[in-house]
């Protein structure tokens, strides 16, 4: 169901922009929980109140991922590492304050979330919670936007599991090699001398 109403809202707003969507730039902000698993931030719109992630227009004189990233710190406080290609990108439609909707694509960058801040730009105009990847996933009304949380959640569980076969592996070999003692040489006395071989009577 939800499929399908974001996809009636894409057509709409593609009619409605004539089939020119807007640019705009978000982020992904994710951090481990206390299980390992990924979390993910969301904060909420200030127009309709709906969960999102934080997004805004480019900025000139910035890359697109720094300009997702300066939308983190000014709408969630975010402070982290921001990577340079993008995961990917979802449509949604932008409802304006005149009731028009402007058809959008935005470009979606992972953050890698170190802290947020006491204080930032919204902090009065915005709600932030973390979630797991299903609760964020089922919690976005935009279908591109879930599938994008998800295939973040299959490869956090991808890289934990890797992680933790190398971890596994390594201490295998460490077992391995702490259980081979080398051989002790013959012990040498120093005080014993060869004594020459005694003739025969």
């Amino acid at each position: 169901m939800k499929s399908l109403k974001a996809l009636a809202g894409f057509l709409t707003g593609w009619s409605e922009r004539g089939g020119e969507p807007r640019r705009q730039v978000a982020v992904l902000p994710v951090r481990p929980g206390p299980d390992g698993s990924l979390q993910v931030m969301l904060i909420t719109s200030r127009e309709t109140r709906r969960w999102v992630v934080p997004k805004g227009w480019p900025m000139k004189g910035l890359k697109n991922y720094e300009a997702a990233a300066r939308e983190a710190y000014e709408e969630a406080g975010l402070i982290g590492r921001v990577g340079r290609r993008a995961l990917g990108s979802y449509f949604y439609n932008k409802r304006l304050k005149s009731r028009d909707a402007v058809l959008c694509q935005v470009q979606v960058f992972r953050l890698d979330v170190r802290k947020q801040l006491k204080t930032w730009p919204e902090q009065n105009e915005r709600e932030c919670r973390w979630f797991s990847v299903p609760e964020a996933a089922e919690a976005v009304t935009e279908a591109g936007l879930a599938a994008l949380i998800r295939a973040a959640g299959a490869e956090g569980a991808k890289a934990r599991k890797d992680k933790a076969k190398a971890v596994k592996a390594q201490s295998l070999k460490g077992s391995a090699l702490r259980g081979q003692t080398p051989k002790d040489p013959a012990p040498k006395n120093p005080s014993s001398k060869s004594s020459p071989p005694k003739a025969a009577p």
